[in-house]
């Protein structure tokens, strides 16, 4: 097997550029997807379930795509067809979803209308998603892996610092951002649309920029025969084959991604309601107050990528990944418990740039560790698209467990960000039993 090269900044930079475009959308839908169907009429208690679609359409069209990519050689590339085609779709659904109280539907139809939308979008981002990271560990060397994922952190960051902006920019600008009940805010629309050009651009970009090997390069590089997979070969990518073949450093991981996105999931669900009850003192949706909230945690988000974006350029100087990564989730969990605790919209930032910590750290650290440990074991596609289940599984769970959870802690969204806590510093120590490839 031929060692892969080490490649220029700006390649790695290219390699991952298309991702600063996906993760606007990302962005866009986890900040405002909460907010969005809460204006349309939905129950808190039924706000979670809402949030199942995402880790569904992940957990189902990532492996599928990563199968399907190892498979697939084209004069325009390996995973690139499959990025192109989720941006093309996820651009036409940016256009609908936010729109779809303005059609006229009675509720449940509203409902409805978002829900497909939203399973759509999902369906979309992931699949336009899982072929960067695939890139990163098809044609970067062991050496530059933590340097391409951190790229590709940084680029991740400073897409969601745009979109998680939007609303509130647009705003500033004198967009309105109130509308009639049941009707989402023009700050919200425009913001979507904006999001959608920026992407379509940016995958432009990557499939002009990045040239992919040849089945030949690939297997060279690669030591594997899946490069083959298209004519027929033994070495079938029988998904359960494959896990029960995975090494421990797969399994192990996933464990930490468990809590880590679980804890997430709940942020993302109530995190405009508390920060509207801890500031606002309203969790209204009616209200300008509310409006105003959701715009300010936009803002927060994007204070929670700055930190993350800074955080990412730390994470490759720590000699041990295991440290950074532990010390990496610590840091976010005592961002969760100080957000019920800071009545001021300002001094929310705090709590917001500590969770940026983690959010970096679960970017980046578990791709490396996994793709590290994966290296020689071939259908690297298939494995990065069946790890996507330790990011889909537990939200699915939380999720599905979120409106029950919420009761328990006293009805109270604010309460939810204590559970989040938890979570992350369970998710820390369990970093310990992770045992690196030497």
């Amino acid at each position: 097997m031929k060692q892969k090269p080490n490649l220029p900044f700006w390649s790695l930079w290219n390699l991952s550029f298309g991702f600063f475009g996906v993760q606007i959308a990302y962005a866009l839908q986890s900040a405002n997807i909460s907010r969005i169907f809460r204006t349309l009429g939905a129950d808190p208690h039924d706000l979670s379930f809402f949030w199942i679609l995402p880790p569904l359409m992940g957990i189902l069209v990532q492996p599928i795509v990563g199968s399907l990519s190892d498979k697939t050689w084209t004069r325009f590339g390996r995973r690139i067809p499959y990025l192109f085609i989720g941006a093309a779709v996820a651009v036409a659904v940016m256009c609908l979803l936010p729109n779809a109280g303005s059609l006229g539907l009675e509720l449940s139809m509203v409902m409805m209308f978002g829900l497909l939308m939203l399973m759509l979008l999902d369906t979309s981002i992931n699949m336009a998603m899982q072929p960067f990271k695939m890139l990163v560990g098809d044609m970067v060397n062991e050496e530059q892996k933590a340097k391409a994922y951190s790229i590709q952190s940084f680029l991740c960051n400073a897409g969601s610092i745009a979109g998680f902006l939007f609303p509130f920019v647009f705003a500033a600008i004198g967009i309105s951002n109130v509308a009639p009940e049941g009707i989402v805010p023009d700050t919200v629309i425009w913001s979507f649309y904006i999001g959608a050009a920026i992407l379509i651009l940016c995958v432009i970009y990557t499939t002009l920029k990045v040239k992919e090997w040849n089945p030949q390069e690939y297997a060279e590089y690669n030591g594997t025969q899946e490069a083959n997979g298209a004519h027929g070969t033994k070495d079938s990518a029988n998904w359960f084959v494959l896990l029960k073949n995975a090494p421990a450093a797969f399994w192990r991981v996933g464990l930490v991604q468990f809590f880590c996105w679980a804890a997430f999931l709940y942020m993302w669900t109530y995190v405009v309601d508390a920060v509207s009850l801890t500031v606002w003192d309203t969790a209204d949706s009616k209200t300008e107050a509310y409006q105003t909230a959701g715009n300010w945690t936009g803002v927060l988000y994007a204070i929670q990528s700055i930190g993350a974006v800074a955080w990412a350029a730390l994470i490759p100087r720590f000699k041990n990944i295991k440290w950074a990564y532990t010390i990496s989730l610590l840091l976010g969990g005592a961002g969760f418990l100080l957000i019920p605790l800071c009545a001021d919209k300002y001094l929310q930032i705090v709590p917001f740039l500590l969770i940026g910590c983690a959010w970096a750290a679960m970017l980046a650290c578990p791709f490396t560790l996994v793709t590290n440990a994966l290296q020689g074991y071939g259908h690297m596609g298939a494995y990065l698209g069946l790890f996507n289940g330790t990011i889909c599984v537990p939200q699915i769970i939380a999720a599905t467990l979120g409106g029950t959870v919420l009761s328990l802690v006293g009805h109270a969204q604010t309460s939810m960000m204590f559970v989040s806590a938890v979570l992350l510093v369970i998710g820390a120590l369990c970093v310990t039993m992770i045992r690196i490839k030497e």
